[in-house]
């Protein structure tokens, strides 16, 4: 049995690689400051530390007799990134220096959460790792930090790591009542209910969507392939979608139609993203990602076991 921290283990993402772990067989320390991830996702027999990422002391307590740390603790979101820069750089790069700092001690491996958002806008698709490194928000800034200072502690403290850069993940736990959350998320809560979804421009603008299992799937693997070189990889899928194509998979998923409304294209909005998987895959083994028919239908799924808590939540609000 090993032991691993989580930073960010109570949000979206870090919930699912907890309860992977568990399930596994081992111990499991979450560090969460609870500002967007929630305890109720707690993984069962997973220990909570309930403080800040970016806080020496105690991510160096957090860090106490670890064999691996997967940092995933971020402020996930390009519009906070511009409404409060200064915060969000905080947790995003100040935090990850901090873990990588607390790691160095024991060369404790650091499995990270970057971002397709350090590519910017493509130039060429699919997008490999190779592709430059333009980003065009804080978020993106921060994230591309990440990998550098992460370079850094390989090449001067001998901490081995790994950089992951997610595509647009979706799956059950992305909370749709979020500003901040996936398309994927808001437009199954809405048409499984009957509402319209509001599409910016044409619809023909393309993602990325890679399910959470998926993206667990890389995170365990990358825990045995970090080391002092510092790697990145994609973590896509490969397969391009159109908004319009996941609103009309969302509704076949959810047994619903399709309700759709146009509104204004979003000024400076990137119209195609979409990965290579294939250094992913050498590098991790990672097999063929679900069909995004199938992770819809988790989603729904998820959203329709929670029905009757949101209505009473609502009720009382």
């Amino acid at each position: 049995m090993a032991v691993f921290l989580v930073t960010g283990g109570c949000g979206f993402i870090g919930s699912h690689l907890c309860a992977a772990l568990r399930a596994q067989g081992h111990a499991v320390k979450v560090l969460d400051d609870l500002s967007t991830g929630f305890e109720e996702n707690l993984a069962p027999g997973a220990e909570l530390i309930c403080g800040d990422v970016a806080d020496p002391e105690t991510v160096r307590r957090a860090m106490e007799g670890v064999d691996a740390c997967f940092h995933l603790a971020a402020i996930a979101s390009v519009q906070r990134g511009t409404e409060d820069w200064l915060g969000t750089h905080r947790a995003n790069l100040t935090g990850t220096i901090v873990v990588l700092d607390a790691a160095r001690s024991r060369r404790v491996p650091v499995v990270y959460a970057s971002s397709a958002a350090v590519y910017g806008q493509p130039t060429a698709l699919p997008i490999t790792e190779d592709a430059p490194t333009r980003p065009l928000s804080a978020y993106g800034a921060d994230k591309l930090g990440c990998e550098l200072h992460a370079r850094a502690a390989g090449e001067v403290h001998g901490v081995p790591t790994f950089g992951l850069r997610f595509f647009n993940v979706f799956g059950p736990r992305q909370d749709p009542r979020s500003p901040y959350t996936g398309v994927i998320s808001i437009f199954c809560d809405r048409l499984d209910r009957g509402e319209t979804v509001t599409i910016y421009g044409d619809g023909q603008q393309t993602r990325d969507f890679v399910p959470v299992r998926h993206v667990v799937s890389a995170l365990l693997a990358a825990a045995d392939a970090a080391s002092v070189e510092a790697p990145v990889a994609n973590v896509c899928t490969g397969r391009p979608t159109s908004v319009l194509e996941l609103a009309e998979c969302v509704a076949k998923a959810a047994g619903v139609s399709a309700r759709v409304v146009h509104g204004p294209a979003r000024p400076g909005e990137i119209r195609h993203s979409v990965g290579s998987a294939e250094r992913a895959n050498a590098l991790l083994g990672l097999g063929a990602t679900p069909e995004l028919l199938d992770g819809l239908a988790e989603v729904i799924a998820w959203m329709r076991s929670r029905q009757p808590q949101s209505l009473v939540s609502a009720e009382a609000r």
